[in-house]
């Protein structure tokens, strides 16, 4: 994986080797982080599912003030501990832990999340789910979802507000906005 801006630009750094472990393409990220622009420096985030790290990896080298990624893989934890030492970045924390399980136990706010879940686990509803019930997002936080292609219904809570949407390939990439106000209460 391939660092694409920010002051680790162009660093390289080993993925783990899992079947179904597909970092999010340079193309995609790009844009991402474009939208992303006015929102990423001084930013709490958080990478659920993280994998490669790519997306909170990014993030921190784009300026967020802290990033935590969270996958439960024994392969990708291995790989995570040693990429994040290689970075040395004190607000960059991995921890190897149940992504559902992480978010009932969080009491951590966060203004930027990225949820990429392995494709076809059926994971996206929950999670978003989750979220919503963990109450971890701070007012006017922002978060990606990436999805396969053909997922076309997701369970979005009346307070996120889509902002922007995507299809790459055999991607389909999402970006809302929270609001402590249901869009519903906002008529």
């Amino acid at each position: 994986m391939r660092i694409i801006g920010g002051k680790w630009r162009g660093r390289k750094l080993p993925v783990a080797k899992v079947p179904g472990l597909r970092p999010t393409p340079n193309r995609i990220r790009e844009t991402l982080f474009n939208w992303l622009q006015a929102d990423v420096v001084g930013a709490i985030c958080c990478d659920l599912y993280c994998g490669s790290g790519a997306l909170g990896i990014e993030a921190a080298s784009r300026g967020a003030d802290s990033v935590v990624l969270i996958d439960n893989h024994k392969e990708v934890a291995s790989i995570m501990t040693t990429n994040l030492q290689k970075l040395n970045h004190n607000d960059l924390q991995f921890v190897a832990e149940d992504v559902m399980r992480f978010l009932q136990q969080n009491s951590k706010k966060y203004d930027l999340i990225f949820l990429d879940p392995p494709f076809k686990r059926d994971l996206v509803n929950a999670t978003i789910n989750s979220i919503d019930l963990s109450g971890c997002l701070n007012d006017n936080a922002k978060i990606y979802i990436e999805t396969e292609a053909e997922m076309k219904n997701i369970d979005i809570p009346d307070n996120w507000h889509l902002l922007k949407q995507k299809t790459h390939g055999q991607v389909c990439y999402r970006l809302f906005q929270f609001s402590q106000q249901s869009q519903k209460e906002k008529v």
